[in-house]
């Protein structure tokens, strides 16, 4: 599994989001300026957001983006999918591909399973809130 960067930019942009989260709208630009990721790329990204109902948009003087629900209700997993789709470490575990025709005699496949469960229990254990509170390398998450 490689995590493109519209991914990793989805997970800054909402860690940003939810640090300067004072109840206003926040303007994209800002949040581009403070992220140093470009402004129109950025759109890209917040479009997919607000198609997700993770955050939502208001035009205009006074306009941005803001979190639908609260920190804690988002996980790295979810947001990620968001952008990525999968976060599957084979194409073959992809559901939209559907399994393989040597699934049912694949040595290898439980492994790849194994895999993908533990990718998504892990990133399912950390939400926004645990990023916007302490750096990942200092949560307490075991594989």
């Amino acid at each position: 599994m490689l995590v493109s960067t519209k991914g990793r930019y989805a997970l800054r942009v909402m860690v940003d989001i939810a640090e300067h989260n004072t109840g206003d709208y926040i303007p994209l630009k800002e949040i581009a300026n403070r992220q140093e990721i470009s402004e129109k790329y950025l759109e890209s990204i917040i479009s997919a957001l607000v198609k997700a109902d993770y955050v939502t948009g208001l035009r205009g003087k006074g306009g941005g983006y803001k979190l639908t629900r609260n920190p804690e209700q988002y996980t790295a997993s979810s947001i990620l999918k968001v952008t990525e789709g999968s976060l599957a470490p084979v194409a073959c575990l992809d559901s939209s591909s559907g399994c393989c025709e040597r699934g049912q005699d694949c040595k290898t496949l439980p492994m790849w399973k194994e895999l993908g469960k533990l990718i998504d229990d892990y990133l399912e254990g950390i939400t926004l809130d645990d990023l916007v509170k302490e750096p990942v390398e200092q949560l307490n998450y075991s594989i």
